[in-house]
């Protein structure tokens, strides 16, 4: 019983470090944000941190995985109600922008400072984002079993040029003062564009 509490309050100061790290590097950049003020915003001792994360990209990794993990299980969620794999694109186009406009530092950190990390970019096996991109080439191959998609189109390429367009559009999102465009206005338009160059 006592071990079951004690991994349980590892496990909330675990998460206590990762929501701190995301408004501090959100607040402050990756690059300028240091341990001992990501300590104070979670209320603990610098010390602590190195009991948890090796260091500050550690965090950074740590805080992209338990994102991505939450983000896997939604996307899952709500593409298994659908049917059609048109549709299925659609809601994928309009739940990831959706997230981004919902949780403003997280999306910030992922378009941004996640981007400014040497170990992430060269040494990191994202195999989350992988996955990620899988649902993308799993609802296109769906298609073209079912006839709906041309059948030259190559699941691989369509899956990263879909999440490309959604990608810069979440990154001109973030960086962007001014707000052009409803976030599912831009969703139904990429959605549609990409429909139109792979269906029958």
């Amino acid at each position: 019983m006592v071990e079951i509490v004690s991994k349980r309050k590892d496990n909330e100061k675990h998460h206590r470090i990762i929501e701190a790290a995301t408004k501090v590097f959100a607040k402050n950049g990756f690059y300028q944000s240091k341990i001992a003020q990501i300590a104070k915003e979670a209320g603990v001792a610098d010390g602590t941190i190195y009991i948890y994360f090796e260091n500050k990209d550690d965090i950074l990794i740590s805080l992209f995985e338990e994102q991505m993990k939450a983000v896997l299980d939604n996307m899952s969620l709500q593409i298994t109600k659908i049917d059609d794999p048109a549709e299925k694109l659609e809601i994928f186009a309009s739940t990831h922008l959706g997230l981004i406009e919902k949780n403003k530092d997280m999306a910030e950190i992922i378009q941004v400072e996640l981007r400014q990390s040497g170990k992430f970019m060269k040494e990191y096996k994202n195999e989350r984002f992988l996955e990620y991109l899988d649902i993308i080439g799993d609802i296109i191959s769906e298609g073209q079993k079912r006839g709906l998609f041309r059948k030259d189109v190559i699941p691989g390429v369509a899956k990263r040029a879909f999440f490309g367009a959604l990608d810069e559009v979440s990154r001109f999102w973030v960086l962007s003062s001014r707000k052009q465009y409803d976030i599912r206005t831009v969703a139904k338009q990429i959605s549609g564009f990409f429909l139109n160059g792979i269906k029958e």
